[in-house]
Formats: C-alpha cells, structure tokens, sequence
C-alpha cells in the first residue's frame, strides 16, 4: 500500500489561524506606517510656505497679497491656506483629506508650530508637529 501524500484539514485550518493572526497584528501596524510616512507631505510643505511668506515679507514689508496660499494642488493628503491677520502676521494651515482627514498642522510667524487636530486615535500635542501616534513631535 502506498503512503498519501499531502495535508490534512486540520494542518491547513492551523496554517489558516497562523496566517489570521499575523495579519492582525501586521495590518493596524502596516496602516500606521503609512500615515506617518503621509505626514512630512504636510510639514515639509508648511516650512516650505512659511520661507516663501518671509520672501514676500522681506520684499514688500508685509504678509499681505502673499500668493503662498490657498494650495490645494501639490498636495495628494493636505490642503493648504493662509490667514494674514495683519501686515505682520499669518497662520499657515495643512489640513488632511482622503486618508489624512482629521489631521490638522499650523506655523505662524514666529515659527510656533502647532498640531490643532489628530484623529480620535491620536494623542494630540499643540506645542508640536505630531508625528506619532503617541502625540510624539
């Protein structure tokens, strides 16, 4: 008689847990991974606007009429705008859309950066651009 070859259904159902749990665990971590890889879009864009508003600064002695902002274009996660309050002031503002809606990033004038919105799964930290999940800058 001739041995059989091949698995068992119950080999294969403990493969099919294995291969469940893993992804429990490597999905949420996988998805983490790729919305903080999606923050410095908004950073890096935020400091890239705020030189651009000291250009215009030191070339008319006022924020008024920059052209920095509004910014919906160069951006696939984030808008941009801008609120000059006065001739010597602004807010810079990056706020998430698609996957990043619920986050929300600010500079000003004096470079105070700020994180004014996380997603309810975040920990929020105003005195920083977060970038973890922990409220970590």
């Amino acid at each position: 008689m001739r041995a059989q070859k091949g698995f068992t259904l119950v080999e294969l159902m403990i493969v099919v847990v294995i291969i469940g749990i893993l992804s429990a665990i490597a999905v949420p971590s996988y998805t983490d991974y790729v919305t903080r890889g999606r923050i410095p879009d908004a950073t890096s864009n935020l400091a890239i606007k705020a030189i651009q508003m000291e250009q215009f600064y030191q070339d008319n002695r006022s924020y008024v009429g920059a052209t920095a902002c509004p910014d919906t274009a160069t951006s696939q996660y984030f808008d941009f705008t801008c609120t000059v309050q006065t001739a010597t002031a602004y807010t810079l503002t990056a706020t998430g859309k698609g996957t990043m809606a619920g986050f929300t990033y600010t500079i000003d004038q004096q470079g105070a950066k700020a994180t004014t919105a996380v997603p309810s799964d975040w920990a929020a930290n105003a005195a920083c651009w977060v970038t973890g999940k922990g409220g970590t800058c």
